[in-house]
C-alpha cells in the first residue's frame, strides 16, 4: 500500500511537472515573444514619430514604406485636439494618421504616445475611408481641396471640396471634439443637366494582423458591430477563415477593434446599409476591411444630396461610450468594450468601482474596498459555511475511527458518516456554495481588469505602476536587486528556466495565502484528493503570476479576508488551526507572564 502511494506521488508530481513545462513552452513562450514583437514595434512607432531622436530615417520591410514617407504621399491638413494630434490626408480625404495624446506606449517617463492610425503603403495600415462611389465620383486616389493654412481641431471644423467639372461639386464638412468622434457632413450638389446615381460608402481597413494584440481568449480583437440590434463580433482568425460575412440593416456600427483601441464607423441611423466584413489578401498582406454601402440615390439636375457619417477612432472609454450611445442615438456603442456574456453585470459593477475610485483616487484601493464589500454581501452564507467546515474539522477523529471500523464496508461507512452529520447538523455542500456564488464576480473582475483602458498603466502601491499587466518583479533577479532582466532570456533554456521561475512578490504571497486557506480545512478522505490539493498552491502561484497583477491582489486580499473570518468561527468553536499552531510555536510554558 505504502509503494503503490509513492508511485502515485512520484506520478502525479511528475506529470505536474511536465504540464507545467508545456505550458511554459507553449503558452508563456509565444506570449514573451508577442511582447518583445510588441515592444519593437512601439519602437518603431516612437522613432516614425520623433525621428529627431533616431540616427537615421530607419529602414521599412521590404515592400512597405516608412511611415514619414507613407504620409508625405499627400498633402495633409493637421489634426490637433485634447486628445488626438496627427493629419488628415488631401488624396482621398482619407483619415489616416492619428496618435493618442493621453496614452503613453508604456509608463517610462518620456514614453510617446500610442499610435492609433498609420497610413496605407506603411507596413500594418489602418486608417478610415468615407466616399462615394459612382461616376463622377471621386475615389482614392482624388486630391480634395482645403483652405490654405487650415486646422482640424474642436473649434475649428475643416471644409474640402472637390469639383469633378463634369457638373458634381462635392463639399465636406469635417468636425471633431475634444475626445475621438469625427463626423463628415458631405454635400453633393448637382450642377449639370442630367441626374446622377451615386452610393455612399465607408471602410475602416486594416492591412495585415496587428504585432501588438493581446492574443487571449478573455479579449475580443477584431472586426466588431451591432447591426440589427444583435452583436457582430469576429476575431481576426475567424474573420480570415470566413473570408466575406455581409449584413442588411439600418444604421448600426462596425468597426475593427483592439484591447483598448477603436476604430468605427457610424452611419445615418435611419438609412439601410449593406454593413461588409471582407479579409482579401493583397500581395503578401492580408486586408481587413469593416464598412459599409448605403443605398443607391439619384440626384436631380440642381438638387444637392446629403450625408452625414460619423467616425470614432480611439481610446475604448467607459463613460464616454455610453455618452456617445445616448446622446447620438448609437445602439449599444458602449458594448464595444468587450464585457463579456455577463456584461449586464460586468458593467453596472465596474460603474460602481469607477464610483468608488472617484473618492480615493486609486483603482487598486478601490478593488480592496470593493472585496470587502462583496465579503460583506456574502458574510451570512459564508459565516454558515465556515461553521459548517470547522465543524467537520472537529470531526476528524471520529471519521477515523469510521473510517477503520468499517473499511472493508464502504456503504456501510458512507451511511455511518451521513448520521455523524446529521448528528452534529453538517451541511458538506455548504462548503462549495458560497464559492460557486462568488464565481460571477471574479469574472468580471477578471473582464474589468484586461479590457478596460482605465485600469491600463493605473498605479498601486511601491512598484506595481500597472494594475492590468503582470507583477513586473521577479525572484530570478532577486526582485530587483540584481541588475538584469530575466524576461529577455536569449535562449530556449531560458524560455524553460528563467520564464518559467518569473514569479513575484505578489503571486508568491498569493500562493502562501492559498497554502494557509487549504490548511484551515479539513483534509480530504482521498489521499490522491490529497496530494493534489497539496499541490495546487504551488501550481496555482506559477499560473496566477502571468496575470494581471490588479487580479492578483484581489485574490490575495479575498483570501486574506476569508482566513480572518474563518479563524474566528475556528476560535469559537475550538477548532485546532494552523495560524494558533503557528503561535504556539513560540510561546514557552512556563514564562512568566506579568
Amino acid at each position: 500500500m505504502q509503494d503503490d502511494s509513492n508511485r502515485n506521488l512520484f506520478m502525479f508530481i511528475a506529470i505536474a511537472a511536465a504540464i507545467m513545462v508545456l505550458y511554459q513552452v507553449f503558452v508563456l513562450g509565444p506570449q514573451v515573444a508577442r511582447q518583445h514583437a510588441a515592444a519593437q514595434a512601439a519602437a518603431a512607432a516612437q522613432a516614425a514619430a520623433h525621428p529627431a531622436a533616431t540616427p537615421g530615417p530607419g529602414a521599412a520591410p521590404a515592400g512597405f514604406l516608412p511611415r514619414a514617407e507613407a504620409a508625405a504621399a499627400s498633402p495633409r491638413v493637421t489634426i490637433d485636439t485634447p486628445s488626438l494630434k496627427g493629419s488628415l490626408a488631401l488624396r482621398g480625404a482619407r483619415i489616416d494618421d492619428l496618435y493618442l495624446k493621453q496614452y503613453p506606449v508604456d509608463t517610462k517617463p518620456g514614453s510617446p504616445p500610442v499610435e492609433l492610425f498609420r497610413p496605407g503603403g506603411a507596413e500594418h495600415a489602418w486608417f478610415a475611408d468615407v466616399d462615394w462611389a459612382g461616376a463622377g465620383a471621386p475615389d482614392a486616389n482624388t486630391l480634395w481641396t482645403a483652405a490654405s493654412g487650415a486646422t482640424l481641431t474642436p473649434t475649428t471644423p475643416l471644409v474640402l471640396t472637390y469639383d469633378n467639372g463634369l457638373g458634381l461639386k462635392f463639399t465636406r464638412t469635417i468636425s471633431v471634439d475634444a475626445n475621438y468622434m469625427f463626423t463628415l457632413s458631405d454635400a453633393v450638389a448637382n450642377t449639370g443637366a442630367a441626374p446622377v446615381s451615386l452610393q455612399n460608402f465607408g471602410s475602416i481597413q486594416q492591412r495585415g494582423m496587428p504585432s501588438d494584440l493581446a492574443n487571449s481568449s478573455i479579449v475580443h480583437e477584431g472586426a466588431i458591430g451591432m447591426l440589427n440590434r444583435s452583436p457582430e463580433n469576429h476575431k481576426y482568425k475567424d474573420w480570415k477563415k470566413d473570408g466575406a460575412y455581409d449584413v442588411a440593416a439600418t444604421g448600426g456600427w462596425l468597426g475593427i477593434t483592439q484591447k483598448y483601441w477603436l476604430a468605427a464607423l457610424i452611419p445615418d441611423q435611419s438609412t439601410p446599409i449593406k454593413a461588409q466584413f471582407r479579409v482579401q489578401p493583397v500581395g503578401d498582406v492580408d486586408v481587413y476591411q469593416a464598412g459599409f454601402v448605403g443605398p443607391m440615390e439619384t440626384v436631380a439636375p440642381g438638387a444637392t444630396l446629403h450625408r452625414t457619417t460619423r467616425v470614432f477612432a480611439g481610446a475604448k472609454i467607459a463613460n464616454q461610450l455610453t455618452a456617445y450611445a445616448k446622446d447620438l442615438g448609437i445602439y449599444k456603442f458602449d458594448l464595444a468594450i468587450d464585457w463579456g456574456h455577463l456584461w449586464f453585470f460586468t458593467q453596472p459593477l465596474f460603474q460602481f468601482l469607477e464610483a468608488i475610485n472617484s473618492k480615493v483616487r486609486n483603482f487598486g484601493l478601490s478593488i480592496l474596498i470593493l472585496t470587502v464589500l462583496v465579503k460583506l454581501l456574502f458574510f451570512p452564507l459564508q459565516n454558515k459555511s465556515y461553521e459548517s467546515i470547522s465543524k467537520m474539522k472537529k470531526i476528524q477523529p471520529e471519521l477515523e475511527i469510521l473510517k477503520k471500523k468499517w473499511e472493508k464496508d464502504p456503504a456501510k461507512l458512507q451511511s455511518e458518516t451521513m448520521v455523524l452529520y446529521q448528528k452534529e447538523k453538517i451541511n458538506p455542500l455548504m462548503g462549495c456554495l458560497p464559492v460557486l456564488l462568488t464565481i460571477p464576480v471574479l469574472y468580471a473582475l477578471t473582464k474589468m481588469l484586461t479590457v478596460t483602458i482605465e485600469m491600463r498603466h493605473a498605479p498601486f502601491f511601491g512598484w506595481v505602476s500597472d494594475l492590468s499587466a503582470p507583477d513586473p518583479t521577479t525572484i530570478v533577479n532577486l526582485f530587483g536587486l540584481l541588475p538584469f532582466d530575466p524576461s529577455h532570456a536569449p535562449s530556449v533554456l531560458g524560455f524553460v528556466f528563467i520564464h518559467y521561475l518569473h514569479i513575484g512578490v505578489w503571486p508568491l504571497l498569493y500562493g502562501f495565502s492559498m497554502w494557509l486557506s487549504q490548511a484551515m480545512n479539513p483534509p480530504s478522505p482521498d489521499p490522491t484528493q490529497r496530494m493534489i490539493f497539496q499541490f495546487m498552491p504551488v501550481i496555482f502561484t506559477f499560473t496566477m503570476s502571468q496575470f494581471t497583477v490588479g487580479l492578483v491582489i484581489y485574490w490575495l486580499w479575498s483570501n486574506i479576508l476569508s482566513i480572518l473570518q474563518q479563524y474566528v468561527i475556528m476560535r469559537r468553536f475550538k477548532v485546532d488551526n494552523p495560524i494558533d499552531d503557528f503561535i504556539a510555536r513560540f510561546h514557552k510554558p512556563g514564562a512568566a507572564t506579568g
